[in-house]
């Protein structure tokens, strides 16, 4: 039987994934709020989850449950016309950003599986029930989306969490 790491171990270990997927699915100015929700509704959970769970899925599942929150959140307020509000100064690259920018256009189901898979390095199966489709349609989702970002992005043409082809 498997030990559970301390919750700070989960944070510095997984961290760094959920916060680039959160940029990628919600853009730079609500990610970090989106970051900070999945960490604390996480640690509110971690004492039931099983010791043997994939801890990166679950979390980027919350992630994922937190995203769609902010987007049905963001629906339902008035857009500011006169000060548009000024991006957080992150941690992210400049690369990060580009990144952001190209995934921000393509549909969500796209965005979306790019992201999970991609960034969070989840197989298609995890993307699937976080998505709630089939594997095929999280997979050819990914696909897509990829192909897309190829045409409209340089550094797209890498696989799961920044390694080159």
């Amino acid at each position: 039987m498997s030990v559970k790491q301390p919750f700070e171990r989960v944070v510095a270990d997984h961290g760094r994934t959920v916060l680039r997927v959160c940029r990628a699915v919600l853009g730079p100015v609500d990610a970090d709020d989106a970051w900070s929700e999945t960490f604390l509704s996480a640690m509110k959970a971690y004492p039931d989850l099983p010791a043997d769970a994939n801890v990166e899925a679950w979390l980027v599942t919350i992630a994922h449950r937190k995203a769609v929150d902010v987007t049905r959140a963001r629906g339902r307020q008035a857009i500011p016309t006169d000060d548009l509000p000024q991006p957080l100064a992150s941690a992210a690259t400049e690369h990060d950003d580009d990144l952001a920018d190209a995934l921000a256009h393509l549909p969500p189901k796209q965005k979306q599986a790019v992201a999970y898979h991609y960034l969070a390095g989840l197989p298609y199966t995890q993307v699937a029930a976080i998505l709630g489709g089939s594997t095929d349609a999280a997979r050819r989702a990914a696909a897509d989306g990829i192909a897309a970002l190829r045409s409209t992005y340089p550094g797209a043409a890498t696989t799961r969490k920044g390694e080159t082809r």
